[in-house]
């Protein structure tokens, strides 16, 4: 019920402010509002996780259920476990979905937003992967086609290859391109040697592991990458040696960052007594909660200030997540 007031709340405070700008179309606004809903998962269900471990503790202490089940011989970890393997459970879920497009959902709600459409192209997009050269007049990431590709290859400074193509698709693997002129120009030394060769195919591989998203990502500056699309940026930053920190980011943010969720609310519940007769148990909520408020905003603020490469991605997310993970193993066997 937590998760569902609070992506209610965030969906509902999003569609009033953004609600004249939607496009007219009610199929676009439902999809829209589905995307918001996905996006606000991201924000929703770390602090769905930690309120619901609040509440389910201060009710258990104030029912005196707790005092109840330690009396018959229930320790306190037998106790804290069931619930810090469910919510562990959802926490791996969520990492999970991070490997799908689900990590695009932002992406997807803006387009429909700006362009009354969920995929948006990419016009005129110049990169250099490895000893090539490529041009894309248009790119369509989410579909996986462009239009209008040039291939320049390059060899010891020297311009070997040329690949001129209408078209091209993305299969997972390889480019397929179609209508393709490919243009071979070779060493000339003297007066007499062979020109320039034109050869002509039908359909042709080429740039292999060379993903749209990576592609569309680099030209925008935008860093908003599935798991999976992120590692391949990650050997893609790396053969041009290009920096990293933004990429390890966005990979430690969606594979470590969650787990923060779990492991705090796992300290939270051993901190609540086992009597709330003499406590204030509004008050002690409330200050549980805060404390989870506080810690989810501090890490991020550090994961976007190593997004930005102010702080190393491993001191912004893995520290502080390790540190977590010691404190949440003390909090745990200290109970007895």
């Amino acid at each position: 019920m937590i998760f569902i007031a609070l992506e209610i709340f965030y969906v509902g405070i999003d569609l009033l402010t953004t609600y004249s700008k939607l496009p007219l179309s009610a199929n676009l606004q439902i999809l829209y509002t589905m995307f918001q809903g996905l996006y606000a998962i991201n924000y929703v269900l770390p602090l769905s996780i930690l309120f619901a471990m609040v509440v389910t503790a201060v009710s258990l202490s104030k029912s005196n259920e707790l005092v109840s089940m330690l009396s018959f011989g229930i320790d306190k970890q037998s106790i804290i476990k069931p619930l810090f393997i469910t919510t562990l459970f959802i926490t791996v879920l969520y990492i999970i979905l991070n490997f799908t497009p689900f990590s695009y959902a932002r992406e997807y709600s803006n387009n429909i937003l700006r362009f009354s459409q969920i995929s948006s192209d990419t016009k005129d997009l110049f990169l250099k992967n490895n000893n090539d050269y490529i041009y894309f007049e248009k790119l369509d990431p989410i579909k996986k086609i462009a239009q209008n590709i040039k291939i320049f290859s390059v060899k010891d400074r020297d311009l070997v290859t040329i690949i001129n193509a209408k078209k091209g698709f993305y299969n997972e693997k390889n480019w397929i391109l179609y209508d393709v002129e490919k243009i071979i120009k070779p060493k000339v030394t003297t007066l007499g040697d062979k020109g320039l060769v034109i050869h002509k195919y039908k359909k042709l591989e080429a740039l292999k592991d060379f993903r749209p998203k990576i592609i569309d990502n680099v030209y925008k500056g935008k860093f908003n990458l599935s798991i999976l699309d992120a590692i391949d940026a990650l050997k893609f930053f790396n053969s041009q040696n290009l920096d990293t920190d933004r990429i390890k980011t966005i990979i430690f943010a969606q594979l470590f960052l969650p787990l923060f969720a779990p492991l705090l609310g796992l300290i939270l519940f051993a901190r609540v007594p086992t009597i709330a007769r003499y406590n204030n148990t509004m008050l002690l909520s409330f200050f549980l909660s805060f404390i989870g408020v506080f810690v989810w905003g501090v890490l991020f603020l550090l994961s976007k200030l190593a997004l930005n490469s102010v702080i190393y991605p491993e001191l912004a997310i893995m520290l502080p997540i390790f540190a977590l993970g010691c404190a949440s193993l003390y909090s745990y066997f200290k109970q007895h």
